[in-house]
């Protein structure tokens, strides 16, 4: 299996990347700290993958993702699977009183994963074949006061990646929206650990799994569906008053 992994450094995308190496999956990761990601490639050859290289890329680059997706091509001799798995958890209320901080979060959140997209989709539409999986969020599935450029971005992603499903699903492609709740990781280090907090670990093996069975929409841990059910079902005229 040949699956290529931007974002390869963040600690949910590690952990994915483990599963696919006790596989002996052939990896292409992409970062953009080169000591972080070679510490990463090294640790899954370790764990059996059977190739793990590496490409040093800050995907706010735009115009750089066609020679990385091609890089990646190139190296593998073609692409099985497709993980997009890079984002920023921005500083919301600095973000509410700076254009240029709230865009720069809507561009490493959004904007960069609707380039990777696009120019992906079009390979593994004419390949016929293969997965692009993509790491969302619940933030996305309401805007709420406390993260909203966060969950505005997500719910770009999530909405782009519906309608690029239902394109690619007549080609053979499986197009998965993985939407975590909170995860323990260094992105989310200063905030409280509660009962919703999942290990990366085991996030990461679903993720996996949802790569593996070409599933659409996922939310991980599980109990995250019901919850966003519930918080999407109030009404605005109550919601607006709630502070969350």
């Amino acid at each position: 299996m040949k699956v290529l992994i931007i974002g390869a450094t963040s600690a949910l995308a590690h952990e994915v990347a483990k599963n696919f190496a006790r596989d002996g999956a052939e990896l292409f990761l992409v970062a953009r700290n080169h000591e972080k990601l070679r510490a990463v490639a090294d640790d899954l050859k370790v764990r059996g993958a059977k190739r793990s290289d590496t490409y040093i890329l800050d995907l706010g680059q735009l115009g750089q993702h066609q020679e990385m997706l091609d890089q990646a091509i190139h190296t593998l001799d073609g692409l099985d699977m497709l993980l997009i798995a890079h984002g920023t958890l921005g500083d919301q209320r600095l973000s509410e009183q700076n254009v240029e901080e709230a865009l720069k979060e809507f561009t490493n959140n959004c904007t960069s994963v609707i380039s990777l997209l696009t120019i992906s989709a079009n390979y593994f539409e004419k390949r016929r074949q293969g997965c692009i999986a993509v790491i969302s969020s619940v933030a996305g599935d309401r805007g709420r006061g406390s993260n909203y450029v966060y969950g505005a971005a997500k719910a770009g992603v999530s909405a782009f990646l519906q309608g690029l499903r239902n394109r690619l699903a007549k080609k053979n492609v499986s197009v998965v929206t993985i939407k975590p709740g909170f995860i323990d990781t260094p992105m989310t280090a200063h905030m409280k650990k509660g009962l919703l907090m999942a290990r990366a670990d085991s996030v990461g093996k679903g993720v996996y799994e949802a790569m593996i069975k070409g599933k659409d929409v996922v939310y991980l841990p599980w109990f995250w569906r019901p919850i966003m059910f519930i918080i999407r079902s109030i009404p605005e005229s109550i919601f607006k008053k709630l502070s969350l």
